[in-house]
C-alpha cells in the first residue's frame, strides 16, 4: 500500500529523516546538527546505478561534496555505497571511481566510509577496502552483526588504523549466512565491538538499540577504553529519548548519518517499514489533503 501512495503524502515524514534534495539544504541541516555538538557523515541517497555515466556523475558529486565540507567548515565526513559508483556494473569502474573519491578525501584530509551492502557484495567490498587502505589510510568499512562471518572478519581485519562501523544490518539474507534471532544479533554486535576495541582498531558503534548502547557503554567504562578509540552513530532524525545527549556529556563523539538527494522516497519507505507506527501520521496527512 505504501508504494502506491503519492510522493507528496510521504514528504512531510521524509523531512524528518532526510536533510533535503540539494547540497545547499543539507549544509544548513549539518550546521544545525554540528551546533548541537554532533558530528555527521553525509550520504547521497541511491544505489545500483544502471550505467557508467550515472556512476561517473555520482562520483563527481561526492568529490564536489568534499570541497563543500571544507569551504563550509563542517564537522563531517562522507559515506558511500559501492554499487552507487558502479560495483554492480563492473569492478574496474567502481575501483577507479573509489580511488577518485579517496584522492579528494586525502586532498582535504577527510575520511571516507564504505558502506556495506547485501551479501553478494560483502567480500568484494572488503577486498576493495584492503586494496586501497594502504594508499589511503583515512578510510573505513562496515561490518554487519547479523552476518555470521562478521566476527571472523573483525578478527582478520583488526589492526592499528582499522576503522569499522558496526551495525546490525538491514538486508534480508538467507538463514545459512545470517542470524535471525534478535538476542543473537545483539550478542554478535557486542562481541564484534569488543573484538575491535580489545585490539588496535576503531569502532563506530551504530545502533538505535538503547539497551545495547547501555551494555557497550558499561563495558567501555569497566575496561577504560579511551574515548578516541570509538564513537557512537545514529541515523539523522531517529528519536533517542535524550540518550545521545548523555553520551555527549560523557565526552564521547556521536555522529549522525545524514542522507540527502533525489532518491529520498525509497529511503523513506525503508524507514516507514522499520517504524510502522508512523503510518498513522502519513495517513492522517493524506486525508488532510
Amino acid at each position: 500500500m505504501i508504494r502506491i501512495m503519492p510522493r507528496w503524502s510521504i514528504h512531510p515524514f521524509a523531512k524528518t529523516y532526510v536533510a533535503g534534495e540539494s547540497v545547499q539544504e543539507t549544509v544548513l541541516v549539518v550546521k544545525k546538527v554540528n551546533d548541537r555538538g554532533f558530528t555527521c557523515t553525509l550520504d547521497i541517497l541511491g544505489e545500483h546505478v544502471k550505467s557508467g555515466a550515472e556512476a561517473e556523475n555520482i562520483t563527481r558529486e561526492y568529490c564536489d561534496l568534499y570541497d563543500v565540507i571544507a569551504v563550509e567548515n563542517m564537522n563531517c565526513n562522507i559515506s558511500i555505497k559501492l554499487t552507487h559508483i558502479g560495483l554492480a556494473l563492473d569492478k574496474t569502474i567502481a575501483t577507479d571511481n573509489l580511488v577518485r573519491i579517496l584522492k579528494q578525501a586525502k586532498k582535504h584530509d577527510n575520511f571516507l566510509r564504505i558502506d556495506m551492502e547485501n551479501s553478494p557484495y560483502t567480500q568484494q567490498t572488503i577486498d576493495l577496502y584492503k586494496n586501497c587502505v594502504s594508499d589511503y589510510p583515512n578510510m573505513g568499512i562496515v561490518l554487519q552483526a547479523y552476518l555470521k562471518r562478521s566476527l571472523e572478519d573483525a578478527r582478520n581485519l583488526n589492526r592499528t588504523g582499522f576503522n569499522t562501523r558496526v551495525c546490525k544490518g538491514i538486508y534480508d539474507e538467507r538463514e545459512t549466512i545470517a542470524l535471525k534471532d534478535r538476542a543473537a544479533i545483539q550478542d554478535n554486535f557486542f562481541n564484534i565491538t569488543k573484538e575491535i576495541l580489545s585490539g588496535n582498531g576503531f569502532a563506530a558503534i551504530a545502533t538505535h538499540d538503547i539497551p545495547l548502547i547501555d551494555r557497550i557503554d558499561e563495558w567501555i567504562e569497566s575496561t577504560q577504553v579511551s574515548s578516541n578509540r570509538f564513537e557512537f552513530q545514529v541515523l539523522y532524525g531517529v528519536p533517542m529519548g535524550g540518550r545521545l545527549e548523555q553520551l555527549l556529556d560523557k565526552g564521547y563523539t556521536v555522529r549522525q548519518y545524514v542522507p540527502f538527494g533525489k532518491e529520498w522516497f525509497d529511503y523513506s519507505l525503508r524507514r516507514l517499514k522499520e517504524n510502522p507506527k508512523i503510518m498513522s501520521y502519513v495517513l492522517g496527512n493524506l486525508f488532510k489533503r
